[in-house]
């Protein structure tokens, strides 16, 4: 594996190739017989029987071992495929989906993104780090039994960056959060928030890039996913998460779910790279967001650049809040 920067989008691609499995012929890997045989990263509850297990994947995109290598290739640049991928088992039972765990569990696996980003963002080599879950085979699902994944690499992605840069922009104008400019919008218009819980809001976004698109987003500022502010009740989010999944399940066959935080700000040199995002604390704000597929050759996917969604976001709420979330 390596990566390579395009040069006109600045995007880093991993080159190369994997098996993608989960279920093989010794049956599957992330249930508790297999499970149990391979040392965890992290176990959640620490004691008795597990509830949430966190893997290194069988067969990672990026490897914590060696150094990045960064050289040119020509006019080109390339480096190594180095950082961390891991499988978050969500549940040791095979048939049960996220939604289908109580508020309890669903809070134990976001704790146990919250752990694993923490951990990964002390090794300074890493700018970011990925929490995201693929469900559906439309999705790319690795597998069939629940879990999502986190990936650490030595670069910001690309649609964080123009987060980033947009929320700075807006702060440096306004100084506001965007985000919280949003929230605050939305709940007063109404229109296209899906529901609510304590200080979380699921929403439609203005813009959604496809049907039934959802955030979830905290009320209250915070930049840091894995740094829950005082006073922050995360099982609501829990609680929102699952009615929001069950909703969807009742309209998409499959969805991709990606948590967006603050990247890793902390130089290779231990200082914090205030030189760079001198503002984010206050610009940037974390939050959850859900792409359902609807169609198995959807035009929003297959037009990445200029999304089509034949779906408003306010008719798109609308449905999804007369949806039973108990279903």
């Amino acid at each position: 594996m390596e990566l390579r920067k395009d040069p006109i989008t600045s995007s880093w691609v991993v080159v190369g190739h994997r098996e993608i499995t989960c279920e093989t012929t010794g049956g599957c890997p992330f249930c508790s017989a297999q499970a149990n045989s391979r040392t965890p990263l992290l176990r959640l509850p620490s004691e008795g029987p597990w509830q949430v297990l966190v893997l290194p994947h069988p067969d990672p995109l990026y490897r914590v071992e060696g150094d990045t290598g960064r050289r040119a290739d020509g006019m080109y640049d390339a480096m190594q495929a180095v950082g961390a991928d891991e499988v978050v088992i969500e549940t040791p039972e095979h048939n049960k989906r996220l939604e289908d765990l109580s508020e309890d569990q669903i809070l134990m696996v976001m704790e146990a993104w919250r752990q694993r980003v923490e951990d990964l963002k002390r090794d300074r080599r890493f700018k970011y780090v990925s929490v995201y879950k693929n469900y559906g085979s439309l999705a790319g699902q690795e597998g069939s039994h629940a879990h999502s994944q986190i990936t650490a690499t030595t670069f910001v992605p690309r649609r964080v960056l123009y987060e980033l840069r947009a929320s700075r922009e807006w702060y440096k104008e306004k100084e506001r959060c965007v985000f919280c400019d949003i929230v605050k919008q939305e709940e007063r218009q109404g229109k296209r928030i899906v529901d609510t819980q304590g200080e979380y809001v699921a929403m439609c976004p203005y813009a959604s890039r496809v049907p039934y698109e959802i955030w979830l987003l905290n009320r209250r500022h915070n930049y840091l996913f894995e740094r829950q502010r005082p006073g922050t009740n995360r099982r609501n989010l829990a609680a929102l998460l699952r009615r929001v999944l069950r909703r969807l399940r009742q309209i998409a066959p499959a969805y991709h779910l990606v948590l967006h935080t603050s990247p890793n700000t902390i130089h290779p040199k231990g200082e914090t790279s205030t030189s760079y995002w001198k503002t984010i604390m206050d610009d940037y704000h974390w939050h959850i967001e859900i792409l359902p597929i609807v169609e198995s050759r959807s035009k929003s996917y297959s037009i990445k650049e200029v999304y089509y969604n034949a779906f408003t976001p306010e008719e798109a709420a609308e449905r999804l809040r007369k949806l039973d979330p108990n279903l």
